[in-house]
């Protein structure tokens, strides 16, 4: 599989549920969300934008989603929207792996560089490395409408947090 066909499979709503352990101190946080994932035009303003950030050439080809979530938390805890930008540039001479820029709605996260893997078994890995830490998300479809992730958080004195999440795809009726 190439990653057009991986976020092609990715567009579409999404019942979505997550678990996470921060592992210091250790807590462990369930959560449902509701997530929309569309796809991204290379000449939108936010691609375009994104490029330029990470001075990567603005006429590669590239494909991108945006994501938007609305995240109903564990009991007491207020509920949580968000989106993300996710733009991939395929290495012209590998095409399962390339660079990935990512970005969210949070005002206090900067944009992310990294890299993308697609495996033998059609699982995308998702790896970026700053200075503090190291991320990593490895997301696979066991269907076409069920998807599975897995993300790892680990800082230079050890492991973060690590998340597991279960999505099944909301079909319209017929």
């Amino acid at each position: 599989m190439e990653i057009q066909e991986f976020l092609d499979l990715s567009v579409g709503n999404w019942f979505c549920q997550r678990t996470t352990y921060l592992l210091n101190p250790e807590k462990a946080e369930n959560s449902k969300s509701e997530m929309t994932i569309t796809p991204l035009d290379s000449a939108h303003p936010d691609s375009v934008r994104l490029r330029q950030e990470h001075h990567l050439d603005t006429n590669q080809t590239l494909v991108g989603i945006k994501s938007a979530w609305n995240n109903s938390v564990d009991w007491g805890k207020p509920k949580i929207e968000g989106s993300s930008l996710l733009v991939v540039v395929p290495d012209q001479q590998h095409p399962h792996t390339g660079k990935l820029l990512q970005s969210t709605n949070l005002k206090d996260q900067p944009s992310l560089l990294g890299n993308y893997l697609i495996g033998k078994d059609d699982a995308l890995t998702l790896t970026v490395t700053t200075p503090e830490m190291t991320i990593s998300e490895r997301i696979w479809f066991p269907s076409a409408n069920f998807r599975l992730r897995t993300s790892f958080i680990e800082a230079k004195a050890g492991w973060i947090k690590t998340s597991f999440y279960s999505e099944i795809r909301k079909m319209s009726p017929s």
